[in-house]
Formats: C-alpha cells, sequence, structure tokens
C-alpha cells in the first residue's frame, strides 16, 4: 500500500488525512474510498477539471499524462507545473502529497 497524505483543505478536510491507495489506483479512486470528497463533476472520464489536484510531492513518481489531460489541465483554476488530474494519476510505489485546490472552475459544487 502507498500513502497518500492530503493537505488541510477548508472544506474537505480541514485537519488533513493520511490514507493509503493500492499501486496503480487513481487518486481520487483512493480519496473517495476514504471519505475526501474530492469534487468530480464529469464522474471521472476526464472529461472536466474540478477534480484536479497539485502534488506536492510524489509527482515524479506518476506516469506522464496524457495529452488530452494536459489539454484540460489548461482551463484548471490554480495550475501548477506538478498539477494532475485526480482521476488520470495512478499512485505508484511513491508516498504522495496531495494539495486540494481552494477553488474549481465549477460555479456550483456536486455534491456526489
Amino acid at each position: 500500500m502507498t500513502k497518500i497524505r492530503f493537505l488541510p483543505h477548508a472544506e474537505i478536510c480541514p485537519a488533513g488525512v493520511e490514507i493509503e491507495a493500492e499501486p496503480g489506483e487513481s487518486i481520487i479512486d483512493a480519496a473517495l474510498r476514504n471519505d475526501v470528497h474530492i469534487e468530480h463533476a464529469c464522474e471521472m472520464s476526464c472529461a472536466c477539471t474540478t477534480c484536479h489536484v497539485i502534488l506536492r510531492e510524489g509527482f515524479d513518481s506518476l506516469e506522464p499524462a496524457e495529452e488530452k489531460e494536459e489539454d484540460l489541465l489548461d482551463r484548471a483554476w490554480g495550475l501548477e507545473p506538478c498539477s494532475r488530474l485526480s482521476c488520470q494519476a495512478k499512485v505508484a510505489d511513491t508516498e504522495l502529497v496531495v494539495e486540494i485546490p481552494k477553488y474549481t472552475i465549477n460555479l456550483e459544487k456536486e455534491r456526489h
């Protein structure tokens, strides 16, 4: 199992949280399974940017983003060089530190 540490986010995990994920599992699948409710308006089909996260540690352990993900990330709020869509980023064996951005491009939360 690989550890993922989510940094504090005012609404989603105010104290931050550490979870475990199976290698090959997406960041969002691991998060949702552990009650870290990352927004995902397109139902994790790589069609929006609401599940955008910033990898503060472990970014280089992930497989590179495909072109479709890169194109979508260009629209994400708060884009950084270590940004990924959590529905596309698959966990490897390296621990990750993840920041969930304060905002998404959605005007309204989907409340999944």
